[in-house]
């Protein structure tokens, strides 16, 4: 294959869900740059048509697909929905996600369970509900959006390093069952990355002081750094690549 197609996306249609803002935004126009056609997902109608506005008028094609990614029934009627009156989605990036923090001994139970739908059983319940199409045509690729947290933990956030833990897992696994009809199921895992998610950290000279010491980079990462990742994954480059996790975090995973 010639180096100017291993890495185009030209007529390929991408899903990318929490795609309103931050990351999944950042995502959605790197991977419309590469040439794909993207479909924008979130809950909030006015932040999905914002960021439709601005992919549209960059020259992306683009579709908003709304539904709650911790809904089984509700993902799998749009995805179907969508499938039937518009076309194939040939990549997915599960991206959707939150966070909350508090120490372990005093986490709140209501406060895990949210953690537990939206970070772990989204992947689960949109991965499965796209999948069954890409199984159908022999192709497809998967990203789910990992963390640091796959492999590290720190304080007050134990339950949000289980549940990217499990994504971490759950990567592998959809890459066991799927691998051989066609699908290439992998994960991106962000570092430290100035973004709405990390906003209360960002602005806390304390804590950011602290991830310049502990990171190689020396800095925060900028959420445009992620695309280059996203698209190689979601590219023909990634033939042969299937359940692994891809860090992107200026080397705090390397070192101590």
């Amino acid at each position: 294959m010639e180096s100017n197609t291993l890495f185009s996306l030209s007529g390929r249609r991408a899903l990318i869900t929490g795609s309103s803002q931050g990351i999944g935004f950042a995502l959605a126009r790197g991977l419309a740059a590469a040439g794909a056609e993207i479909v924008l997902n979130g809950r909030d109608t006015g932040k999905l048509q914002t960021a439709s506005d601005t992919l549209s008028g960059e020259g992306a094609t683009v579709h908003q697909l709304a539904f709650d990614a911790t809904d089984h029934e509700g993902v799998r009627a749009a995805v179907d929905g969508f499938e039937a009156s518009t076309g194939a989605i040939d990549i997915l990036i599960n991206n959707a996600g939150m966070q909350h923090r508090t120490e372990l001994e005093n986490f709140p139970a209501d406060a895990f369970e949210r953690l537990l739908q939206t970070n772990i059983a989204s992947v689960f319940h949109v991965g499965q509900a796209v999948a069954r199409h890409m199984i159908g045509r022999g192709a497809g690729k998967v990203i789910n959006i990992a963390s640091v947290q796959t492999a590290l933990a720190r304080p007050g956030i134990a339950p949000y390093t289980a549940t990217k833990g499990a994504v971490g897992n759950l990567t592998k696994g959809m890459a066991t069952d799927w691998a051989k009809h066609g699908l290439q199921c992998n994960a991106i895992a962000p570092g430290y990355f100035d973004t709405p998610l990390n906003a209360a950290l960002v602005a806390d000279p304390d804590f950011s002081a602290w991830l310049e010491k502990r990171t190689p980079a020396g800095r925060w990462g900028q959420v445009e750094e992620l695309v280059g990742a996203a698209v190689f994954l979601s590219s023909p480059a990634s033939s042969f690549v299937n359940g692994h996790t891809l860090y992107v975090d200026g080397g705090i995973t390397a070192s101590l």
